[in-house]
């Protein structure tokens, strides 16, 4: 159990602690309009509703506020000013226990924002929350889960953080959740079962990633403007059996990116209804695993659809169904589906998918000019990134926001 505070971090203000002492176990406290000092301990079951009038300031030291409970209700504080160490994990609030309901809380100036460390079965809704204003890679975590399942992240805006992270964390639900200008929207490593859906998350240096990771439902997302050198909107490491549905991927350097994954045998990845637009690659694979199946999903505007590391890997995906914007065949039967298969091949492309330092000079003249010369009268075998023997022929109506 949390040790309950000595004493305030500021004494020119009430101290909230006091307010929390005195309220009985089951009880609603609601504190008069004001500012209090931190940090705070809740230890037993309350009710604290600060109808967006309640200021509480950690001070600049330590972790501002403790939730160590069960069954307890947060609403309407802000909550600022955590101190700044990585060592301690200095955050605005920890919420520890199972149960708990935070949500309408605004919370800046704080390292670390909400911190879920083996807490279950809690309702974290409709919070606002920004890190300290220290470089990308020092800011704390916005949003961390650790060891905690069957949460309910909904509605939160996550803005000029670092990541929402869920580690060791399994059945957990995201749900129209806004992700801004961070680094990791969402970071799954060795979490399991959860669902990702409704969110939009722009100018992250990655939207979300999945590392050692399973069964994880992505649906109806917006990912955009993932840009930069490492920038990405969907990203697997050696992660398996997970399905990626009526997203919107648009604008990102790379739509997704996916090494060694699916990894465990005989699972798949699924991309079904989909669509990526205006990326630099749309997909690439790096490791040529196989084991992606890819249905009725829309290829528009890309600089490169797809992109196959692994000589002779490209069969081992499955393609169906996809509407590429760039498909050359007739649709004589007026089916829906092209006479002949869309297959893409790579020419001068290889060049900098092989030596990656290449890509600086992708759409320049020398290499377009090669490009054109390869396609001509090709002098080294093009390579085959995908094979779909029956791609779309007109594109599809989108159900998903855009």
């Amino acid at each position: 159990k949390a040790l309950r505070p000595a004493a305030p971090n500021r004494t020119d203000i009430p101290w909230f602690q006091t307010l929390v002492d005195e309220a009985p176990p089951g009880s609603v406290l609601k504190p008069p309009p004001g500012d209090y000092a931190g940090p705070v301990l809740v230890d037993k079951p309350l009710i604290i509703d600060g109808g967006g009038k309640v200021t509480i300031d950690g001070g600049g030291k330590g972790t501002v506020f403790v939730l160590d409970a069960k069954g307890a209700t947060l609403r309407g504080l802000h909550l600022k000013g955590s101190g700044d160490s990585h060592d301690s994990d200095d955050a605005c609030l920890n919420v520890r226990g199972d149960h708990h309901v935070v949500e309408g809380i605004v919370i800046d100036d704080c390292l670390f924002g909400i911190d879920l460390k083996q807490a279950n079965h809690n309702v974290i809704r409709e919070n606002r929350i920004s890190s300290k204003p220290f470089d990308l890679g020092v800011r704390g975590d916005g949003l961390r889960l650790w060891y905690s399942n069957h949460n309910l992240i909904e509605k939160n805006e996550v803005i000029d953080s670092r990541d929402m992270v869920a580690w060791y964390a399994n059945h957990n639900t995201y749900r129209g959740n806004i992700g801004k200008r961070s680094r990791y929207s969402i970071h799954f490593m060795f979490a399991k079962d959860s669902v990702v859906e409704g969110n939009s998350f722009y100018d992250n240096a990655v939207g979300v990633y999945l590392m050692y990771t399973e069964r994880i439902h992505l649906r109806n997302n917006i990912i955009s403007h993932a840009t930069g050198a490492t920038g990405m909107g969907l990203g697997f490491k050696e992660s398996s059996d997970s399905e990626i549905e009526n997203n919107e991927i648009i604008y990102c350097a790379i739509g997704v990116g996916s090494d060694l994954s699916p990894f465990e045998p005989d699972t798949t990845i699924h991309f079904k209804n989909n669509r990526f637009a205006f990326n630099g690659i749309a997909i690439r694979f790096t490791s040529d695993l196989g084991g992606n199946v890819l249905t009725n999903n829309i290829f528009e505007g890309n600089l490169t659809d797809v992109v196959q590391m692994g000589r002779g890997a490209s069969e081992k995906n499955q393609w169906h169904g996809n509407f590429f914007a760039d498909y050359q065949g007739f649709d004589r039967n007026g089916d829906g589906i092209g006479d002949t298969p869309y297959e893409l091949y790579s020419y001068a492309d290889q060049i900098w998918i092989e030596t990656p330092a290449a890509q600086f000079f992708k759409t320049s003249p020398v290499l377009e000019l090669l490009d054109f010369l390869e396609r001509l009268a090709p002098f080294s075998s093009p390579e085959l990134q995908l094979r779909d023997r029956a791609p779309r022929f007109a594109k599809p109506e989108r159900t998903a926001k855009s």
